[in-house]
C-alpha cells in the first residue's frame, strides 16, 4: 500500500528534467507532486475536481500561458482556495504584476531558487493557509 503523503501539490511545467528533480524534492518532504505538461491539462483536471494543496505554475508552457491559466482559473472559480505559487524563468515585472493582481501566494524565479528552496517555500504557503 501506499503510504500517504501530507500534502499534494500539482506542478505545470514541460520541462522534464525540472519537473523530475522537484518531485524527488517533495518526495523527500512527504508531499505527493501531479506533474501537467501544459494549462490545458490543469483547468481540465481542475474542472473535474482535482485537488491540492498548492499549484506551481509555470508561465512558458505550450499552448496557453501560465497567467492566462490563472485568468482563466480565476473566472471559472477553480480551484478556489488552493494557493497558486508563479514557477518560472520570466523575470519581468509586467509578468510579477499580473500574477499578483490575479492573487498569486508567491513568484519564484527558477534560475534565483534551488529545488530546496522552492520546497521549502511551498511548504510554507501552504503551512500558512493551513
Amino acid at each position: 500500500m501506499m503510504e500517504e503523503k501530507k500534502y499534494k501539490i500539482i506542478i505545470v511545467d514541460d520541462d522534464d528534467f525540472l519537473v523530475d528533480m522537484y518531485v524527488t524534492k517533495f518526495n523527500g518532504s512527504d508531499v505527493a507532486v501531479e506533474a501537467y505538461k501544459s494549462g490545458e491539462v490543469l483547468l481540465e483536471k481542475l474542472k473535474n475536481g482535482e485537488k491540492a494543496d498548492l499549484i506551481l505554475l509555470d508561465i512558458v508552457i505550450p499552448g496557453i500561458n501560465g497567467l492566462q491559466v490563472l485568468e482563466e482559473m480565476r473566472k471559472n472559480k477553480l480551484a478556489e482556495g488552493i494557493p497558486v505559487i508563479m514557477l518560472t524563468n520570466q523575470n519581468d515585472e509586467k509578468d510579477m504584476t499580473l500574477a499578483q493582481k490575479l492573487g498569486v501566494s508567491g513568484y519564484i524565479v527558477k534560475s534565483a531558487a534551488t529545488p530546496s528552496e522552492v520546497v521549502t517555500e511551498a511548504l510554507k504557503v501552504i503551512k500558512d493557509k493551513k
